[in-house]
């Protein structure tokens, strides 16, 4: 029986594909007929689709969306894409059998597994019916249960499909603020916490915030994740560049900090914010809680709002380093909300969860004014709420699962299971990468990337000009097209002039480490025979 009815779905479609290129190739005739008529080339008719085909256009979109660039899902990834199509329909078409995306800090598309308890408390407040029935003690954890009780008091209505107020569910705050004070060692306040669809929405709004005119410059470190360049691009301020030390595993100096504020001040630059993003993206390196307190320092007398990204403050690999808020170090130092602007990002697509599809995350709002607060109260309305499921998990990342807790073994286990997974992954190819002729890498302190230098033959230099590519990018792209392997050039976060790199994430699973690292070896000294000399 289930084969007569797989077979008569087939039938029915088939039918209906040849019924539909059918009246498809009896439209385009009709078209083209129409086409042809006096009527379709009368001056009028031809000025009109003229005007209509021309009304958008590059000449007429707002320049500032052309200068913005991201490079993370740039023209690499746009060939790796078609790549994939094309092994899809013809497997043996190219020399490798997958693309492996190592491009993107997108963890669960290449095959990380979401935490359990998460996962159960947000099915079980998406679909609050089945917490009443008996059948759900025996498939779920009773802390589980308990706490998708405890989120949906909490929720209006305990809709998770209705808006909620614009910063954030209240009770979501509330638990998200307790789990600050409890890492940071210092009070927060729930209404600091403006809930986002992730970091990147809440980067966004700062930037509309602070930036007034291209006069208006940002502090960013080079190399930076490109959501900085493009969201100051976006919204028409002047990127202001400080130049992280590569000799010192990517350190980060005061010293040109001070450098950079000044060059900029003297072009008529107002400069309002300094980025700091720790752990570092692309460049996986720690603060020291010293050099925190010195950029604190800096911040405070130079007037500068501080926008830290910490989106990785769980991924630190190595022991003779921690994760150090800069919310923390302020309040160490003994200085609050009127000593300086603090704004801190946190999201659930890095750490340990990487629930990069659900887009939770927020941002913690200190040191500004009532009358500031306000605004930025309204800019969030304008987008009305952030999506719940995100809301959710990002009060849930804040308060895991305690010792003593039904959840807290399976917990701990697939959390220390992913981040020792990382470290070792991130060990491997640090080493393989230092192996190669011509490639130096620094140690992967935390976050989920290694940014690699790469010293190119001159030879190989010139090929890419020749392709009108940078050498870097030209790099990736034969890599790519030779082992399915997808990198960023360096030339897409920012490098010291004259210098090439480019980023690969520490992200595919660990079986398939040495594969990689297989590939990229042969490649690299095919490359480098062909271009040496």
């Amino acid at each position: 029986m289930r084969r007569f009815v797989i077979g008569s779905a087939r039938n029915l479609i088939e039918s209906s594909r040849q019924k539909y290129q059918f009246e498809r190739s009896i439209l385009s005739s009709s078209y083209r007929f129409l086409s042809s008529s006096p009527a379709a080339d009368s001056p009028s008719s031809s000025s009109s689709s003229s005007t209509m085909a021309h009304l958008v256009s590059l000449s007429t979109i707002n320049p500032k969306v052309i200068e913005c660039e991201y490079a993370v899902r740039g023209e690499i990834v746009t060939l790796a894409q078609k790549l994939q199509e094309e092994i899809q329909t013809k497997p043996d078409a190219h020399p490798f059998e997958e693309i492996l995306y190592c491009n993107i800090g997108n963890p669960q598309s290449l095959g990380q597994q979401p935490i359990t308890f998460f996962r159960e408390v947000l099915a079980l407040c998406d679909h609050p019916a089945i917490l009443d029935k008996s059948e759900t003690q025996g498939l779920f954890s009773a802390d589980s249960i308990e706490h998708a009780w405890q989120i949906l008091d909490q929720i209006p209505g305990r809709a998770t499909g209705a808006y909620s107020h614009s910063q954030g569910i209240k009770g979501l705050r509330d638990t998200i603020a307790a789990g600050i004070e409890v890492r940071d060692g210092f009070p927060a306040d729930p209404n600091d916490i403006f809930l986002t669809d992730g970091a990147s929405p809440a980067v966004h709004m700062m930037m509309q915030l602070l930036i007034r005119s291209e006069k208006d410059g940002i502090l960013c470190p080079i190399p930076q994740y490109p959501l900085y360049s493009a969201s100051i691009a976006l919204h028409g301020g002047t990127l202001v560049p400080y130049y992280l030390d590569e000799a010192t595993g990517w350190g980060l100096e005061v010293s040109e900090l001070k450098k950079q504020l000044e060059t900029s001040r003297s072009k008529g630059i107002t400069v309002r914010a300094l980025v700091v993003i720790n752990p570092g993206n692309p460049t996986g390196q720690v603060l020291a809680e010293e050099n925190q307190k010195a950029i604190v320092e800096f911040c405070k007398q130079e007037g500068l709002v501080l926008l830290a990204d910490e989106v990785y403050q769980e991924n630190v690999y190595v022991p003779e380093k921690k994760f150090h808020s800069f919310k923390k170090v302020s309040r160490s130092m003994g200085y609050g909300e009127k000593d300086i602007a603090l704004v801190s990002f946190q999201s659930v697509s890095k750490g340990y969860y990487g629930e990069c599809g659900k887009r939770g995350g927020y941002m913690e709002v200190t040191g500004f004014g009532v009358d500031v607060r306000e605004q930025i109260y309204k800019v969030a309305s304008v987008n009305l709420c952030s999506n719940i499921s995100g809301q959710i998990l990002a009060s849930l990342v804040m308060s895991p699962p305690k010792v003593g807790d039904e959840s807290y073994e399976s917990y701990s286990a697939e959390r220390d299971g992913i981040l020792s997974s990382l470290a070792r992954r991130a060990k491997t190819l640090e080493d393989a990468f230092n192996k190669l002729e011509g490639v130096t890498c620094n140690k992967a302190e935390g976050a989920m990337y290694l940014f690699p230098r790469i010293d190119l033959p001159e030879k190989a230099i010139k090929a890419a000009e020749a392709a009108k590519k940078a050498p870097d990018a030209y790099y990736c792209q034969r890599l790519l097209a030779a082992t399915g392997i997808v990198l960023v050039p360096g030339s897409g976060f920012g490098q010291v002039p004259g210098t090439w790199h480019f980023r690969c994430t520490i992200l595919p699973q660990e079986e398939k480490i040495p594969a990689i690292v297989t590939r990229l070896t042969d490649f690299h000294k095919s490359f480098m025979d062909e271009f040496r000399g």
